[in-house]
């Protein structure tokens, strides 16, 4: 993941507490990440809404636009920042509101330097954890999830077949070959891998392809036209084919995203 493009926005109208905090993270990222800050909740919520931010730290009261109205604002957005709240202690109300709608934790004033280092070091954590989960989202194909070979409908046959696709995927595998490896008429085995699994033949056979193809695609840095190979297609025309139908992107576009943490999930 690449830390530089992380970021840190801090948001108060006190200019002390908005500096000191800036200072502070500042010293303590020592470049690793980006802290921004913004005087209002407007000013905080256009930042928001024309750049990715992965750590919001807000005070709770300001004017015009609260804390809360700011992460109100917040909701329905796909890519939501990691929320920190910043309080008086006569203001606890606000900061139960605000952990509600989905703060992670509090800081209150006066704010200690080294709490405020542990906090944000805790939430900065829970963003990337967040951050693997979707990726792990975007790279599992659901409808490979669905297919368990130890279920009870499954039977023997189509368990082998699984298995030596599984073994074979750099080959040039065809349903015919696959049903001939276990004996049985390709016909016959067409109805009854569908049966069994949900997904026709063709399609279990691309959609694995193409999540080995992810793997490659994540974890090393081979040649598109190379893992199209180790995943069985002749031609890297039509593997970027088949990529672009299941994942609506090309293979160099997805490795460009994943990697840089910006895909859209």
């Amino acid at each position: 993941m690449n830390l530089g493009n992380r970021t840190i926005l801090v948001v108060d109208d006190e200019p002390r507490t908005r500096q000191g905090i800036r200072q502070t993270l500042e010293m303590w990222a020592a470049g690793r990440y980006i802290v921004e800050t913004a005087e209002n909740g407007i000013d905080a919520r256009e930042r928001l809404l024309h750049g990715r931010v992965h750590l919001l730290i807000t005070d709770v009261r300001m004017p015009e636009v609260s804390g809360l109205d700011l992460i109100r604002s917040l909701e329905g957005q796909v890519r939501k920042p990691v929320i920190i709240v910043i309080s008086g202690y006569a203001e606890f109300d606000y900061v139960q509101q605000a952990l509600r709608l989905g703060a992670v934790n509090y800081l209150l004033k006066p704010l200690d330097k080294e709490e405020l280092v542990q906090v944000v070091e805790a939430a900065l954590k829970q963003e990337e954890e967040q951050q693997r989960r979707e990726k792990l989202e975007k790279l599992v194909d659901p409808k490979l999830m669905e297919i368990d070979p130890d279920t009870a409908g499954m039977g023997e046959p189509v368990k082998e077949a699984l298995a030596y696709v599984e073994q074979h995927l750099h080959e040039q595998l065809t349903m015919a070959e696959v049903a001939g490896r276990i004996h049985l008429n390709a016909s016959y085995f067409s109805v009854l891998f569908k049966e069994q699994t949900g997904v026709p033949f063709s399609e279990y056979l691309s959609r694995l392809r193409i999540q080995r193809a992810k793997e490659l695609l994540l974890q090393t840095s081979l040649p598109i036209v190379e893992i199209g190979e180790r995943v069985g297609y002749r031609t890297d025309k039509y593997f970027i084919k088949v990529f672009k139908s299941l994942e609506d992107m090309s293979p160099s576009r997805y490795r460009h995203q994943m990697k840089d943490g910006h895909s859209e999930i």
